[in-house]
C-alpha cells in the first residue's frame, strides 16, 4: 500500500481510524496507541522507499544513448558472474565508470556472445564495445515489462556488446565468494554432466549463479516445483535442522557460533536473495532463542524478517521471489497444523509431506494466478513425491561441493548416490509434463480479486469459529475465479494486434473460440504470443491462418494444440515447417493447404483469402471488416482484385508506401502499420484523410473490442499507472 502515490496518507489515516473505532468494540483487547504508530510506521516507510527508489543521475550511462543505432565504448567494473540468456547470449551486470573518454556513472544490463562472456567475472575492469539502447516499456498486453525490471535492479539503459577489452591484464584476483560458487559449479558439471550437475548446484547454492537448462527449468515450472531450483527457506532449514542436530550436546553459545557460521557461509554462497535472507533472518532468530533459552515466536520473527529485508532493499516489495517466500512461509506456519491435525491417521512420517506443499499453495496461489495465470493440477502430487529426492539431493550436494573443494578425489565416491536420485528426479518431471493437462491456463485475475481471494484464506485462520466452514470458503474462492472468467469469455468478441516486430500476428478471441493469424518466429512465440495466451486463459487454439514462413510454429505446438492449421502460402514454399506439421498430427491436429477465393467461416468470424500474389486476405469481425495486405499490390492487380479492396473500415498492412490512388480506393478509417515507421508519403495522406494510425512497434500491441473500441498497451498502461 505504501509503494503506491498516497498509500503512505492512506495507511496512516485507516491507523487513526482503527485507533478511535477498534478500543470502542474491544476495549480490553485493543491499545489506541498501536494502532497511531502503526500508521505512524506505514507513512514513513512510504517515504523511505521514495527516498530509496533509484533515479538515475546527471551522468547516468542512460543519458548518453544516442539517437540513431552507433557503437560506443563503455568501461566499467563487472559485478556479476556471467548468465546464460535463452539466446544463448552471456548476461552481466556492469558497474559504469565511462563512457568514451568521458565520465558516467550507473549500473548497466550487458549481453554479450556466449565466448565473450564466458571467462568475466566479477572486479575485472573491462571495457565493452557495443550498441547502447534504453529498455522498452511493456508492449503487449501481459507482457514483460523490460523497463520495469531494469529499474528495479537500479538500471535504466542496455548495451547489446560486440567485442570486449580488458583493461588491467595485470589485474590480481581478490578472494570473493563468486570464486567458490564457479569451483562448485564447475566441479559439479564435469562430475554428474552439464544437466545434472547443474540441478545439484542450483539446489546448493540457488539458480541465480548457475545455468540450468532452460527446458529443465521449464518442466519444472510447470509442475510448480520452481521452487526445487532456487536456494531458499527449505535449504536452510536443512543445514540448520542438520547443524543443531549434530552440536546438540554442546552448550548453546558453541550451538550458536556453529550455526551462525553456516548461515553466513551458505548466504555467501548464494548471495543477497530475498527468500535466503529471510530465511537467514529467521534462523537467527531460532539460534538466538538457543542462546538465551527462549522460545521463539515464528511469526514474530517473520514479521521482523520483512522489515529488515525492506529495510536493506525496498524495491523487493515488487520482487515476486519476496512475495513468494513470505507467503509460503506464512502459509506453513499457520496452516500446516490445521491440515495436519486433519491428517493424523497417517503415518507421521507422511504428514508434513503432503501438509506443507498444500499450506504453501494456498497461500501462494492467489498471487500466482495473478501474475502467471497458470496452475498445474499435479503440483501438490509432483511436490509430495519430490520431497525425498529434493532433501537428499540438497543435503547430499552441499556434501559432494564440500569434498570438491577438499579433493576431488573423494567426492568422487558419492557420484552414484547422487546421480541417480538426481536423474529419477529429472525423469520423474519430464514424465508429469506428458500428462495430459499438466499445465492449465487460467487466464491472470485482477488486483482485486487477488485480495479478496486472500481475505477468504485468512479469514479461517483470523476467526477460528469459521474454521470448520474452510470448504465454504474453498468454493467460493473457486467460484470468484471461475464463474468469471467463463461469463467473460463466452461472450468476448476482442482482436489483438501484437507487437512482434516485422511479422504481422493477430489473436482473434471469439466468444470462446480462439484464432490466430501467423505465429511470427521463435522468439516471438516465446516471449510474446504464449505469454499472451497463457494469460488470457488460452490452452487450445481452434483454428489457425499460417501466412507468412515461420519456424515458431513448431516452438507454439510444443506447449499448445491447434485444432486447424490452414496453410495459405504460395505454390513454392508452405508457411508450415515438415517439423511443425509432424508436432500438429501428432496433437490430432488438422493441416489444412488452402488456396486463393477460399472462404472459411469459424462463428462470428469470416475470412476470406483473396490472393497469394501479392497475399491479401480480408477479415469479416462482427460487423466489421478488415483488410490485410501483406504485400501492396501494383496497378494490374488492384484491377484484378476489383471491388475486394473496397468496403473495409480497417487497413492491416506493414507500414510501406501504399499509392494514394489505393487509399482512395480502400478508404479505410482505421490504418494499423506492423512496423515502426510509415512511409512518409503514405502517412501525410492518411493524415490528410483523417485516417487513424496506428504503430504496433510504437504504441504496443493493439486491442479492439466491441464494447471499448481500440486501445494500445503503452496508453493503457499509462491509465493503469495514473490511477495507482
Amino acid at each position: 500500500m505504501t509503494a503506491i502515490p498516497y498509500g503512505s496518507a492512506i495507511v496512516l489515516f485507516c491507523g487513526l481510524i482503527c485507533a478511535i473505532v477498534l478500543p470502542r468494540m474491544k476495549p480490553k483487547r485493543t491499545i489506541a496507541k498501536i494502532w497511531i504508530v502503526a500508521g505512524l510506521i506505514g507513512f514513513a516507510a512510504g517515504f523511505y522507499l521514495q527516498v530509496r527508489t533509484p533515479q538515475p543521475s546527471a551522468i547516468d550511462i542512460s543519458q548518453f544513448v544516442p539517437k540513431e543505432r552507433q557503437e560506443v565504448t563503455v568501461s566499467g567494473i563487472v559485478e556479476t558472474l556471467p548468465k546464460l540468456t535463452r539466446s544463448g547470449n552471456s548476461q552481466i551486470w556492469l558497474n559504469v565508470s565511462a563512457i568514451k573518454e568521458q565520465k558516467a556513472d550507473g549500473r548497466l544490463y550487458v549481453t554479450l556472445s556466449k565466448v565473450n562472456g564466458q571467462d568475466l567475472y566479477p572486479g575485472q575492469a573491462i571495457a565493452i564495445q557495443g550498441n547502447l539502447y534504453k529498455p522498452k516499456p511493456k508492449m503487449n498486453p501481459g507482457g514483460f515489462d523490460f523497463q520495469k525490471y531494469l529499474a528495479q535492479e537500479g538500471s535504466f539503459a542496455g548495451l547489446k556488446g560486440t567485442a570486449i577489452r580488458l583493461l588491467d591484464t595485470n589485474q590480481k584476483l581478490k578472494w570473493d565468494w563468486w570464486m567458490i560458487q564457479r569451483e562448485i559449479v564447475r566441479s559439479q558439471a564435469k562430475q554428474f554432466g552439464e544437466a545434472e550437475g547443474a540441478l545439484i548446484s542450483a539446489m546448493v547454492i540457488g539458480g541465480r549463479v548457475v545455468d540450468i537448462p532452460f527446458d529443465i527449468k521449464n518442466e519444472f515450472g510447470k509442475v510448480g516445483l520452481s521452487h526445487a531450483l532456487a536456494a531458499s527457506g527449505f535449504q536452510v532449514s536443512l543445514i540448520l535442522g542438520v547443524l543443531l542436530t549434530l552440536t546438540k550436546r554442546l552448550p548453546g553459545a558453541v550451538r550458536f557460533g556453529i550455526g551462525a557460521i553456516g548461515l553466513i557461509v551458505f548466504m555467501g554462497l548464494t548471495g543477497m536473495q530475498p527468500a535466503v535472507f529471510r530465511a537467514v533472518v529467521m534462523g537467527f532468530a531460532v539460534l538466538f532463542g538457543i542462546l538465551f533459552e527462549r522460545r521463539v515466536k515464528p511469526l514474530n520473527s517473520l514479521l521482523i524478517a520483512a522489515i529488515i529485508l525492506l529495510i536493506v532493499n525496498p524495491l523487493w516489495i515488487w520482487n515476486l521471489g519476496f512475495q513468494f517466500s513470505f507467503l509460503a512461509t506464512l502459509g506453513l506456519l499457520v496452516t500446516v497444523p490445521a491440515i495436519a491435525k486433519r491428517l493424523d491417521w497417517l503415518p507421521t512420517l507422511i504428514v508434513p509431506a503432503i501438509a506443507v506443499p498444500i499450506a504453501a499453495l494456498i497461500w501462494t496461489l492467489p498471487l500466482q494466478l495473478f501474475a502467471f495465470g497458470m496452475v498445474s493440477p499435479y503440483c501438490i502430487p509432483a511436490n509430495v513425491a519430490a520431497t525425498i529426492f529434493i532433501s537428499w539431493i540438497s543435503i547430499g550436494g552441499i556434501v559432494n561441493a564440500g569434498l570438491n573443494l577438499i579433493s576431488p578425489a573423494i567426492a568422487t565416491f558419492t557420484t552414484p548416490l547422487l546421480y541417480y536420485p538426481t536423474l529419477a528426479l529429472i525423469h520423474s518431471v519430464k514424465f508429469v509434463c506428458q500428462l495430459p493437462g499438466n499445465s492449465i491456463a487460467v487466464g491472470t485475475i485482477s488486483l482485486i480479486l487477488m485480495l479478496v481471494l486472500y481475505g477468504l484464506v485468512c479469514t479461517p485462520w483470523m476467526l477460528p469459529r469459521f474454521q470448520r466452514q474452510w470448504w465454504v470458503f474453498l468454493l467460493i474462492g473457486i467460484n470468484l475465479v471461475f464463474v468469471p472468467v467463463w461469463y467473460v469469455r463466452s461472450n468476448l468478441l476482442q482482436v489483438t494486434a501484437l507487437s512482434v516486430g516485422q511479422t504481422p500476428v493477430m489473436v482473434i478471441q471469439d466468444h470462446g473460440r480462439v484464432g490466430l493469424i501467423n505465429a511470427g518466429d521463435v522468439n516471438a512465440v516465446r516471449f510474446t504470443v504464449l505469454p499472451f495466451l497463457q494469460k488470457e486463459g488460452v490452452n487450445q487454439i481452434d483454428w489457425a491462418v499460417a501466412v507468412s514462413p515461420s519456424d515458431g510454429w513448431a516452438t507454439l505446438l510444443e506447449e499448445m494444440s491447434i485444432r486447424s492449421l490452414y496453410d495459405f502460402s504460395s505454390k513454392r514454399t508452405s508457411a508450415v515447417s515438415l517439423e511443425a506439421i509432424q508436432q500438429l498430427t501428432a496433437r490430432k491436429g488438422k493441416h489444412l493447404p488452402i488456396t486463393a477465393r477460399q472462404t472459411i467461416k469459424t462463428g462470428a468470424i469470416e475470412i476470406q483469402f483473396l490472393s497469394t500474389e501479392p497475399t491479401i486476405l480480408q477479415f469479416g469481425i462482427g460487423q466489421q471488416r478488415w483488410l490485410w495486405l501483406k504485400d501492396v499490390p501494383n496497378v494490374s492487380q488492384q484491377q484484378a482484385l476489383g471491388s475486394n479492396l473496397t468496403g473495409s473500415e480497417i487497413l492491416w498492412w506493414s507500414g510501406r508506401r501504399l499509392h494514394p490512388k489505393l487509399l482512395e480506393r480502400m478508404q479505410p478509417k482505421i490504418a494499423i502499420a506492423s512496423s515502426r515507421t510509415v512511409h512518409a508519403e503514405t502517412l501525410k495522406q492518411l493524415q490528410l484523410r483523417q485516417i487513424q494510425t496506428y504503430e504496433t512497434e510504437v504504441n504496443g500491441g493493439l486491442q479492439w473490442s466491441k464494447n471499448q473500441g481500440f486501445r494500445t498497451t503503452l496508453d493503457e498502461d499509462e491509465s493503469e499507472g495514473a490511477f495507482l
